[in-house]
């Protein structure tokens, strides 16, 4: 009889690994334990499509209820694991009941990172990470005029198109001098700039806050100039930690993610962990990474269950990410830390175009701004060395 694995976290990742052991002829138990009431879904269009009412809830479902059924996943929602004892190889969950594991995944994601900041406990200051999140800011949105949201990063610059696009009066406020200083070029930097600027977003870049304001409920953020920007909604959009907590309290080695090897086993041969919750050492990079995107979710999670399986495997990925603003498709291709060159081909004026980004000559990312043919190409070339042609044009 096959061990039973039990999958602790019912996202991407946590759904992948479920699906891809059945796929590869696991045929043992197998429960998969999420925290929310939903069946597995994806998180993207949250801050996108779903947020602008375009879809329900069930256009982010990853599959129908009926396919967990079918396929003798035991999916149980709702239900938070507290704590892991590896000893006996059980879980206790927050209802008190314990659950044995052969083989444990853990899946858990990230948190929305949150401000520690005078009034960001302030009625109407929210994140976004999941479906109920979501639905508290579409209702508070609905009856609100003024939206600020705190950080441009790719969620921020996101929901500013959405609440512009809904009719609100959005300001965006960026401790940085550019946003999304952290993953993109100050050319790509610039573009996204002019373009919320052009949409009207009032984006005020490297600006610090000193406090959120308002009797009870939010009225405004207080920058450290001494001026106030008035919104009744105020969204912290400042990055995500790694839910490692419960790895950590178990004993599991962690580090800004937990630590795991190219086949997402932990530190302990019975636990495996993987999508946005976890790190690892990336040969093609040189560096220990941890990765935020539905690639990474995916491909190690369907890594994991080959290991599962019983197979050899080594993931050593190339990453690669989107974002939608407005009718605007940002791709990236690869990681452009440490790159010394930039090239840009096409025009930003256009709205189509496209920045290489270059180490010692050699290609090791791509912005790709409508121009899906570039990203599609860059992921097979990254790693050459770059020269005329090896991208179409934009």
């Amino acid at each position: 009889m096959q061990e039973e694995v039990v999958i602790v976290g019912a996202g991407q990742a946590g759904a992948q690994v479920a699906q891809s052991l059945r796929q590869g002829g696991f045929e043992g138990p197998l429960r998969l334990i999420g925290d929310e009431p939903h069946p597995p879904y994806q998180r993207p269009p949250l801050s996108k499509k779903f947020l602008a009412g375009e879809i329900g809830a069930e256009g982010l479902w990853l599959r129908p209820p009926a396919f967990f059924e079918t396929n003798n996943i035991d999916h149980i929602p709702a239900t938070r694991v507290v704590a892991i004892d590896r000893g006996n190889k059980r879980l206790k969950l927050e209802n008190g009941d314990t659950l044995s594991y052969g083989k444990l995944v853990l899946a858990t994601g990230t948190n929305a990172r949150r401000l520690n900041l005078e009034g960001a406990d302030k009625k109407g200051v929210v994140t976004l990470r999941s479906i109920a999140d979501v639905d508290d800011i579409r209702e508070r949105m609905n009856s609100c005029q003024r939206v600020a949201i705190i950080g441009a990063g790719y969620i921020g610059l996101e929901v500013a198109a959405v609440a512009k696009a809904l009719g609100k009066a959005v300001s965006v406020i960026e401790a940085q001098d550019r946003p999304m200083k952290r993953v993109v070029s100050e050319a790509v930097s610039d573009y996204f700039t002019k373009l919320h600027r052009g949409q009207g977003i009032d984006l005020r870049l490297d600006t610090g806050i000193e406090a959120i304001v308002g009797d009870g409920a939010v009225s405004g953020v207080k920058l450290s100039n001494g001026e106030t920007v008035p919104a009744e909604l105020v969204l912290v959009a400042v990055g995500a930690e790694p839910n490692d907590h419960l790895a950590d309290e178990a004993g599991l080695e962690v580090d800004n993610g937990i630590l795991v090897d190219g086949s997402g086993q932990t530190s302990d041969p019975d636990i495996y962990a993987v999508g946005d919750c976890t790190r690892f050492y990336s040969s093609r990079y040189q560096r220990s990474v941890r990765m935020e995107s539905v690639q990474n979710a995916i491909d190690q999670a369907k890594a994991a269950a080959q290991a599962l399986l019983g197979q050899e495997v080594d993931y050593d990925p190339l990453p690669w990410f989107w974002s939608d603003q407005y009718d605007i498709k940002l791709q990236i291709a690869g990681l452009s830390e440490g790159y010394d060159d930039t090239v840009v081909v096409g025009a930003p004026d256009n709205n189509k175009f496209y920045v290489a980004y270059l180490n010692s000559g050699q290609l090791i990312a791509v912005d790709s701004i409508n121009s899906p043919r570039s990203h599609m190409m860059a992921r097979r070339v990254i790693g050459e060395t770059w020269r005329e042609g090896l991208l179409p044009d934009a």
